[in-house]
């Protein structure tokens, strides 16, 4: 694993890229929220995210988040991987946020949890935007009737939509056209119920770009930041 130090300069350079982008579009730094992704890495590099001031990091495996989160302190964790609805009891309480809430079953089996537990839970509703059978996610049209039932469900707060773009290496305007339709749902979904959606949780290392221009509120990043494991 890197050090501290090539952590931080990475982290540098991350910033770096995320300023770049806003820069070319018109937006500013602080619209945008870059998410460490600490997954396969172990607990010292959410060490390294905490001491360079980041207070939350993301994390795609239950177990494995839960395993970090006894070794470590003042840390919020949002779960970014596909949720099993019989982890969901390890989930509520534990995660500051849900982002990949992908079905109306497992919407629902989050706020009886919630309830049970006298607790809000913040969650983003995923769609698969990019039509990629690899990925989890509502269909754009689903998505629709999820946030509808969403709001009818007091221990449910939905802050906004997720997507993970389709892999397709050379060719970013896939991926841009997945961002594009995510930014166009929320705007549809905000007149539609008359709420805020206000977090796109959408990009990641490859396509931080094309997701800030899109409207990308957060950036969730791992290999840009510790490499990819051998």
């Amino acid at each position: 694993m890197i050090d501290e130090g090539q952590f931080n300069e990475n982290l540098r350079i991350v910033r770096e890229s995320i300023a770049k982008a806003c820069e070319k579009c018109g937006r500013q730094t602080h619209e945008v929220k870059l998410l460490p992704v600490t997954k396969n890495w172990p607990v010292v590099a959410v060490e390294y995210c905490r001491n360079a001031g980041m207070k939350t990091v993301g994390e795609n495996r239950v177990q494995e988040a839960r395993e970090k989160q006894q070794g470590i302190g003042g840390i919020d964790w949002e779960l970014i991987g596909h949720l099993q609805g019989n982890k969901v009891n390890q989930v509520v309480g534990n995660f500051s946020r849900i982002q990949t809430v992908d079905s109306l079953k497992l919407l629902r089996r989050i706020a009886v949890v919630s309830d049970r537990m006298n607790l809000k839970c913040r969650v983003l509703l995923q769609v698969n935007t990019g039509k990629d059978p690899a990925k989890f996610g509502f269909s754009e049209r689903e998505a629709v009737d999820a946030l509808g039932e969403a709001l009818q469900l007091p221990s449910l707060l939905v802050e906004g939509l997720m997507t993970i773009a389709p892999y397709v290496p050379d060719n970013l305007s896939v991926a841009r056209a997945s961002f594009e339709k995510l930014a166009t749902l929320r705007d549809s979904l905000q007149l539609q119920y008359g709420v805020l959606l206000p977090e796109l949780s959408m990009g990641m290392s490859g396509d931080l770009f094309e997701a800030i221009e899109a409207g990308s509120t957060m950036i969730r990043v791992g290999s840009a930041l510790w490499g990819n494991r051998s």
